[in-house]
């Protein structure tokens, strides 16, 4: 069987890079969109040592003519593009009467408009071809409006519900060709996660109130991505699906 094709931006490191190595696990050949040069070529080379082939993207996700870009150079790559991943994301811990306009533009752009962008320049060529997987990284956050463990406030609050809201309207756009689902992750312990001390100091307590009496990993949350991306069939679409350990203090 020919090959299949995934784009993941913010795909050098944390989730992205686990939800990269994750769908080169399944066979899909994986194109990387990011900033971070280095990382993005650290994970290159972990998937091209795993014989699947990878190219990495240098891309703002918030600019729209690039994301453009980015697809059609998949395109002239490889011929077609089959998943794609929203996961680039940015935090904004600043609350309502401390924020700049630019800090809320900023959050939006890369958490919310960001999906739109390469919805945008994926979607046609999924249509072309009668096929294709959309998944998008939403957060607990655009539920509860933030965890106690939260690191962000209101506007990445509502830059995630606004993928919620996306991901329903473009499930019934965009189907029954493509499959269009977001994700809601709790604690995640990624890289930043792990530097930011905050959460290093009430990790102990922020366990105690997840069932499952652990964080999660970026392994954890790339399964369940995987799983929407690849499973055939596959009934689930217009989606948002939380996974945390079951977090109570939601």
């Amino acid at each position: 069987m020919e090959r299949r094709v995934a784009i993941v931006t913010g795909g050098a490191r944390g989730i992205g890079r686990g939800c990269a190595h994750a769908l080169a696990e399944h066979g899909l050949a994986v194109a990387l969109v990011d900033v971070l040069e280095n990382e993005m070529r650290r994970t290159r080379g972990e998937i091209e040592a795993m014989g699947v082939p990878c190219s990495t993207h240098v891309a703002d996700v918030a600019d729209h003519a690039r994301a453009h870009e980015v697809a059609g150079e998949v395109r002239d790559a490889w011929g077609r593009i089959d998943v794609l991943v929203n996961n680039a994301g940015r935090p904004m811990p600043v609350g309502i009467l401390d924020i700049a306009e630019a800090q809320w533009d900023a959050t939006i752009d890369v958490n919310l408009k960001s999906c739109f962008n390469y919805i945008q320049a994926v979607a046609p060529s999924m249509l072309e071809r009668g096929y294709g997987r959309i998944v998008s990284m939403s957060s607990l956050n655009a539920h509860s409006g933030g965890v106690t463990a939260a690191v962000s406030r209101f506007a990445y609050a509502a830059a995630k519900a606004g993928i919620i809201g996306l991901t329903r309207a473009l499930a019934k756009e965009l189907g029954p060709d493509i499959a269009v689902n977001c994700v809601c992750p709790g604690l995640i312990k990624t890289e930043l996660a792990d530097k930011n001390p905050v959460i290093a100091a009430r990790e102990p307590e922020l366990v105690r109130g997840i069932a499952l009496n652990r964080t999660g990993s970026p392994r954890d949350v790339a399964g369940l991505v995987a799983f929407l991306a690849t499973a055939e069939p596959l009934y689930i679409t217009g989606q948002d699906i939380t996974i945390d350990g079951f977090q109570w203090n939601r």
